[in-house]
Order: structure tokens, then C-alpha cells, then sequence
């Protein structure tokens, strides 16, 4: 069965050229030109991927993206986001809006679908994963589920990958790059500093919990997931 990937763009131009990349990839392109239509087509069906415009009527994309990570229906859905807005300070709060990834406008179809070919192999990698208990923390992987002791922890999928690398990696240092390599993919050209605002988002996800300690800074060197002090 093909992927749906759900297209959220007030131009219908740039719907179609995606619409048509994303079928020739043998992906299912559906349709959005709003906030609203695009909660009526994941109220019909929730899509394996979104690729998001940041700039929409009425609702832009970042308050979109906020919103769908706060809601269980679309808080593990990935989310490229489409911007014609390159400079550093907005791709990163797309990211700490919970972003997977962004493309920035103009692009081609050949660049779009390499970023959607990635974050579907890291998705399914996700659900291949096994489960991992340390530190207070448990990773249900069949589930897809992270659990400080009995209670369910609400984590974005890149978080999850984070922290699943680190559980299964403990006491060892990464660099950024070495990050970015197991995490996100060494074939995919994302900024070292993604992995600083993920970093940031992983232990906002644990604060609550305590359990934040358990994602370290190594000064001049990376981090490390630890049940060390």
C-alpha cells in the first residue's frame, strides 16, 4: 500500500508539481490549501508524512506544527516543512516547533523527494526498533512508545530516535556529527546545529519526569546519554 503524504500549500501550483513528484515515487499526494482542509483530510486519514508551507491564510505552518505536536492523533506524524525563509533563525524555531525537516523554496523534485525518501526510511526504522529499559526510562518498540516508569511520555519522532540511539549507546560521547550520521542519516545534509535544538527538545520532553540530567554535555566534544552524575 503507498504512503499518503499529506500537501499543505495555498498555492496550487506548488500542490501540483509536489502532487506529481510525490506519485512518481509512487507515494498517495493529498490535497490541502488551509489549516481547516488540512485537518479534514487527517480527520479522514492520518498521512504518513506532511510536507507543511510555512506561510498559509489565516494559520501559519509553525503554529500548525505546534499544534499537531500537542495532539495524540498527529504527534508522531513527520513534518518537512516548505519556506522560502533561509535564514538560520527561522529554520531553527521550525524545528523547535517540532519540524523533521525543512526544504527551502525554490527547490526541485529531485531535492524534495530525497528529504521524504529519508525521513520515511528513518521512520520505518523506528518501528524496527527494539525496546530498551535504563535510567528510569523504557522504550516499548513494538509500540513505538516511551515510558518514565508506568507513565507514557509524549515524544516527537525525532526525539524518539535521539533518545533510542542514546539508550542503546550509554556512557559513549557523540559528536554532533557522529549524531547527525546515526540519527538522521549520513546521506542527508542537515546542520550541526539541528542536533543542538533536538538535544534542547529531548530534555523539555524528560523535565517533567527528572530525567533530563540523563542527557549530558561534554564540553567540546558532544553528548552522551548517562545514569551518571
Amino acid at each position: 500500500m503507498h504512503k499518503r503524504i499529506l500537501i499543505v500549500d495555498d498555492e496550487p501550483a506548488i500542490r501540483e508539481m509536489v502532487a506529481f513528484a510525490l506519485r512518481k515515487g509512487e507515494y498517495e499526494p493529498v490535497h490541502a490549501g488551509d489549516a481547516r482542509e488540512a485537518q479534514a483530510a487527517i480527520a479522514e486519514k492520518v498521512p504518513d508524512l506532511i510536507l507543511l508551507d510555512w506561510m498559509l491564510p489565516g494559520t501559519s505552518g509553525l503554529e500548525l506544527a505546534r499544534r499537531w505536536r500537542k495532539e495524540d492523533l498527529t504527534r508522531e506524524i513527520p513534518i518537512i516543512m516548505l519556506t522560502a525563509r533561509g535564514e538560520e533563525n527561522d529554520r531553527v524555531g521550525g524545528l523547535e516547533a517540532g519540524v523533521d525537516d525543512y526544504v527551502v523554496k525554490p527547490f526541485s523534485a529531485r531535492e524534495l523527494m530525497a528529504r521524504v525518501r529519508a525521513v520515511m526510511r528513518r521512520s520505518r526504522s523506528d518501528e524496527e526498533d527494539g525496546s530498551v529499559s535504563l535510567g528510569g526510562l523504557r522504550i516499548d518498540g513494538a509500540a513505538h512508545r516511551v515510558f518514565a516508569g508506568s507513565e507514557a511520555i509524549h515524544i516527537g519522532p525525532t526525539e524518539y530516535r535521539l533518545l533510542h540511539f542514546f539508550m542503546t549507546h550509554p556512557e559513549r560521547v557523540y559528536s554532533r556529527a557522529q549524531l547527525l550520521d546515526q540519527v538522521w542519516g549520513g546521506n542527508v545534509y542537515v546542520e550541526e546545529r539541528t542536533v543542538d535544538v533536538h538535544i534542547r527538545r529531548l530534555r523539555k520532553t524528560l523535565e517533567p519526569y527528572g530525567l533530563d540530567h540523563l542527557v549530558q554535555t561534554v564540553r567540546g566534544a558532544g553528548y552522551r546519554f548517562s545514569t551518571a552524575p
